[in-house]
């Protein structure tokens, strides 16, 4: 896909966050099963989508968190690969924790904890910025040419043709061929 070319399609922007979501939830599944789920006798979504979960006081409170944040890094890590483009991050970032706080709302109500707010806007803060400077240093990345020819390897030819040494002479009027 050419970056230059504006072309509008919805279908992979949905499909994008789509992915991502998914991707993100499955990572979030999977940090809350190594950190959380070692401390408790049993598993829920409440872990994932009540605000009560998130808390300070307590070990699997901070394990919690712990895992928040850990998917926000790999949900960075996402982004590269799937969004592709520094200046779509936080689009895709905010549409992601809009979505959960949507889904937030309807499994627990609306989070009126003070840590809830400030380790979700955090993570929003560490995915989008983390993504883009992701992004950024691959768009910036020096593009390798394979081919190149330096002055040292041009030689000429009987004809007075000026080649490099790395070109095939095939005979006639057809010239060389690389």
């Amino acid at each position: 896909m050419f970056y230059g070319a504006i072309v509008w399609d919805p279908w992979l922007i949905v499909s994008q966050i789509v992915c991502l979501q998914c991707l993100y939830y499955l990572t979030l599944g999977l940090f809350m099963s190594i950190l959380v789920g070692t401390r408790v006798s049993r598993m829920s979504l409440v872990y994932f989508f009540d605000f009560s979960a998130l808390t300070i006081s307590t070990t699997i409170g901070w394990s919690v968190i712990a895992s928040f944040l850990l998917s926000a890094i790999a949900g960075a890590g996402f982004i590269l690969y799937l969004i592709e483009r520094a200046k779509k991050c936080l689009d895709f970032s905010a549409t992601l924790y809009i979505i959960h706080l949507f889904i937030c709302i309807v499994y627990g109500g609306w989070p009126s904890s003070f840590t809830w707010w400030i380790v979700n806007g955090t993570c929003l803060a560490v995915m989008a910025l983390l993504g883009e400077w992701l992004c950024i240093r691959r768009e910036l990345r020096e593009i390798p040419i394979t081919r190149y020819r330096s002055s040292n390897c041009l030689m000429t030819n009987q004809q007075g043709w000026l080649c490099c040494t790395s070109c095939h002479y095939l005979g006639g009027d057809s010239g060389y061929s690389l």
